[in-house]
């Protein structure tokens, strides 16, 4: 069975993963997390983040694994690594490249072979696994949005920089030609800007009850 998630950033998409995974027995999978790990393997290998050649020679030659939930590139746990500032600049960019796009779709079609996966990301739904058993939209206001990623203390931007970040980021994902976001027309549709983790998790949790 898989669970599909998607939404714009910073909209709880992890956070409700996660606790889902745990209160339902899933593997939680954090499909962002793939496309981080790119964009922190092109620093890693002193490539160019504005040179699609360079990227997708990362993403072509680096191995990508997920071990207990965490994010293994190339033998080494880069989980804690992988939310920065200057990743969160490059990331949405390199994740607009076809190339690299088709290579994380494959990574996570593999990690979920054979399991119950709750997966999370902008495209799920509609391009990774269409025939998901359940599909979830989640969203939330930018406002709620930057004030969440400005309390995760992962960011040095200010609240309104934030906003303005996760707005441009909005506007990538929201446009690029390829795994584009988008709702679904099945997928159950979830703005969380009012309310709690638990009244969220609490409706997915019902919908997921549900449908098994």
């Amino acid at each position: 069975m898989v669970i599909a998630i998607d939404g714009p950033a910073a909209s709880g998409k992890s956070t409700i993963a996660k606790r889902i995974a745990r209160e339902a027995d899933l593997t939680y999978v954090n499909s962002g997390n793939f496309y981080r790990a790119i964009t922190y393997a092109v620093f890693d290998r002193d490539l160019d983040p504005s040179s699609p050649h360079d990227v997708v020679r990362a993403a072509s030659e680096s191995s990508i694994e997920l071990q207990d939930g965490q994010i293994y590139l190339d033998g080494r746990n880069v989980e804690d690594e992988l939310h920065s500032d200057r990743i969160d600049e490059w990331v949405a960019r390199h994740s607009a490249i076809p190339e690299v796009r088709n290579i994380v779709n494959e990574h996570l079609r593999h990690v979920v072979r054979d399991l119950d996966a709750i997966v999370e990301g902008r495209d799920i739904a509609t391009v990774v696994f269409p025939d998901a058993e359940l599909k979830i939209y989640l969203d939330a206001s930018i406002r709620v949005r930057a004030q969440r990623r400005h309390e995760q203390g992962t960011s040095h931007l200010t609240l309104e920089e934030l906003e303005k970040s996760i707005a441009e980021r909005d506007e990538i994902d929201r446009t690029k030609a390829h795994g584009s976001l988008r709702r679904t027309h099945d997928a159950v549709y979830l703005d969380s800007s009012d309310l709690t983790i638990e009244q969220v998790c609490e409706k997915v949790v019902g919908k997921i009850r549900k449908t098994t």
